[in-house]
């Protein structure tokens, strides 16, 4: 069983870690609009995942598939001028 000394620590971590994150919380402004407040913050930190998926490689792969359709594409129309150019 806890002690009430072991109870009385594990709600000052919790009050502690409440503080900070509502300390965090009141430094962002727009209070009026509520949770809504925070929208430009995932508005950027998507911009800038959808940047890094299109242009970052791992090794010759990246996450765009125009890319890779596109890749593909031109694969096939090579493998086609090939063949016409082989009819002959």
């Amino acid at each position: 069983m806890f002690s009430c000394v072991a109870v009385l620590q594990i709600q000052h971590e919790q009050m502690v870690y409440s503080r900070h994150i509502a300390r965090f919380l009141d430094a962002v402004p727009g209070k009026k609009l509520g949770v809504y407040r925070f929208m430009p913050i995932y508005f950027v930190f998507g911009a800038l995942l959808e940047f890094t998926m299109i242009n970052w490689r791992v090794g010759n792969v990246n996450f765009c598939m125009f890319i890779t359709a596109l890749y593909s594409h031109i694969k096939k129309l090579q493998r086609l001028s090939i063949e016409v150019v082989s009819i002959p």
